[in-house]
This record gives C-alpha cells, sequence and structure tokens, in this order.
C-alpha cells in the first residue's frame, strides 16, 4: 500500500490542464475504434469548451488557449463529416 505522502508529492507536479488533457487524449483513444468523424468532432468541441470554462487560477494561460482551435476544429469537423 503505497503512504498518502507519496501520492500526494507525486500528484503535486499535475494540475487541472493536465488532468484535462489526459481525459481528451482517453477519450480519442476511446472513440478511434468507431471511426465515427461526427463522433471525433464532438469530442474535440466540447474538451474545447471545458478549456475554456476552466478556472483561470487552476491551470496555465497556454491550457486555456488550447480551447479556441479544439473548438474550431472540432465545428469544421462536424459540418464536413457525412
Amino acid at each position: 500500500m503505497l503512504s498518502p505522502l507519496v501520492i500526494d508529492t507525486f500528484l503535486l507536479d499535475y494540475h487541472l490542464g493536465h488532468v484535462i488533457l489526459f481525459g481528451l487524449v482517453v477519450s480519442l483513444l476511446g472513440a478511434a475504434p468507431l471511426k465515427s468523424q461526427k463522433i471525433i468532432a464532438s469530442i474535440l468541441a466540447v474538451f474545447g469548451v471545458v478549456f475554456l470554462a476552466a478556472p483561470y487560477t487552476t491551470m496555465p494561460p497556454t491550457f486555456i488557449l488550447i480551447g479556441i482551435p479544439l473548438v474550431l476544429v472540432g465545428t469544421l469537423l462536424w459540418t464536413m463529416a457525412r
């Protein structure tokens, strides 16, 4: 069993931006076998909105600015999907 101190020192290196980015990668990998362009587009757009709506004090501004292209790419992929 790991002590809480070991877990805490490991988690101190990460912030909310890392968690959201990890969720984006995992959800894209989970949706990849479906081969649906609309699902990929909706995942990108939703995570873009999540990046934009996240509190500014919990992560650096670069992670917040990632949300703008994600929303744009997600909406473009949605309109181009069959």
